[in-house]
């Protein structure tokens, strides 16, 4: 019988409970609801202007990489990073380093020359004396005299070539070939690539040759980047653009797009088109190769024009409307004609008066 009695009153209990809980959500279902009062926006005038973002870095123009045309190792440096250098100012001394087999192969080909031109100047001391008797034609004798002369040819470039593997320089004709590498470009030395010591592979036309240095005029700089896929249909050459120096915020940069290219760049899944502005005017800003910048490129700019926020504007069949108060009653509904967005705030053509006031779009409740 105790167990019994306990068992009912347990069941008492959550019966209890279970209606106190739904009488509670009934309550508070049926309350009555606040009215949320709807914000207004005045029509506004303001400068609206499209944009394309191009983000990028700024470099230089041109930028040359210094090469060596003589291998071996750079004994001397004449500059350093920073330093500003004219067309033919020294720039660093590589000092010939030839295997001893190279070494070797260039004295005895020097010697086998030798050998060569000097038993031909023999034959031809001999062929000379056999033409005058008559022995030989003219033709054969002047054929002996071209080989001769080119032996000697050959004589004279194996002696230039061991020069300049030994002494790192020699002067052909007018010409002086030596291992002090030379700026070919008036501009800045950018980086250092190489250090006393250091081994180098000259340019020829099978290899590409050990880079030695980066220059570059300082003077010439352009923003190079790269802006989506859905603003390139929007620009063309000669727009306008702001840049923003990450390294000098609040520094106004003013350029003019030169270069959209035509061919796309997939970077992390995303198409985009690399574009290149010519800087105009830097208002006293030091500019420096490798600046990260943002461009932003002026599509179309209206000043002074009546606006209102996008957010306010309903867009229904390629029209567009907003909602104005009403006294005591339902908003009205208005047709309104835009023109350039900048995303944010919208160019209202006609359809409102500056000073109007427009609904805000209704907040939809939580329930």
């Amino acid at each position: 019988m105790k167990r019994k009695s306990k068992k009912r009153l347990i069941w008492g209990i959550v019966i209890v409970i279970a209606a106190g809980l739904l009488f509670l959500g009934f309550k508070i279902m049926s309350a009555p609801k606040k009215n949320i009062e709807q914000k207004t926006i005045k029509v506004e005038r303001k400068d609206i202007v499209d944009k394309a973002l191009a983000v990028g870095s700024i470099e230089p123009e041109v930028e040359v990489a210094v090469k060596s045309k003589i291998s071996g190792v750079v004994r001397k440096l004449y500059i350093e990073v920073g330093d500003f250098v004219k067309a033919g100012d020294p720039l660093l001394e590589v000092k010939p380093d030839p295997t001893p087999l190279e070494l070797a192969e260039a004295k005895r080909n020097v010697e086998m020359r030798a050998i060569e031109m000097e038993t031909l100047k023999k034959e031809v001391e001999r062929n000379k004396q056999m033409k005058a008797k008559g022995l030989i034609s003219d033709h054969e004798y002047e054929i002996l005299l071209q080989r001769y002369d080119e032996s000697a040819l050959s004589h004279q470039i194996a002696c230039e070539r061991l020069d300049l593997i030994e002494k790192g320089k020699v002067r052909i004709a007018e010409t002086n070939i030596e291992t002090v590498v030379k700026a070919s470009v008036s501009g800045f030395v950018l980086e250092k690539l190489v250090n006393v010591g250091d081994p180098v592979v000259p340019l020829t036309s099978y290899q590409a040759g050990t880079e030695l240095l980066k220059m570059a005029d300082m003077n010439k700089l352009i923003f190079k980047g790269t802006v989506d896929e859905i603003d390139v249909g929007k620009i063309k050459e000669s727009l306008l653009a702001e840049l923003q120096i990450g390294a000098l915020p609040g520094k106004k940069v003013l350029g003019h797009v030169s270069l959209i290219s035509l061919k796309a760049r997939k970077i992390d899944n995303t198409t985009v088109f690399p574009v290149e502005i010519s800087i105009d005017s830097t208002f006293g800003a030091i500019l420096r190769a490798g600046f990260s910048a943002n461009a932003h490129i002026i599509i179309a700019k209206r000043d002074s024009v009546l606006s209102v926020p996008e957010r306010v504007v309903t867009f229904k069949n390629d029209s567009a409307f907003v909602n104005l108060p009403v006294p005591e009653g339902e908003p009205k509904e208005t047709y309104i004609e835009t023109g350039l967005s900048d995303a944010i705030y919208i160019e209202v053509k006609s359809g409102l008066e500056e000073g109007q006031e427009v609904l805000e779009k209704k907040i939809k409740e939580i329930t």
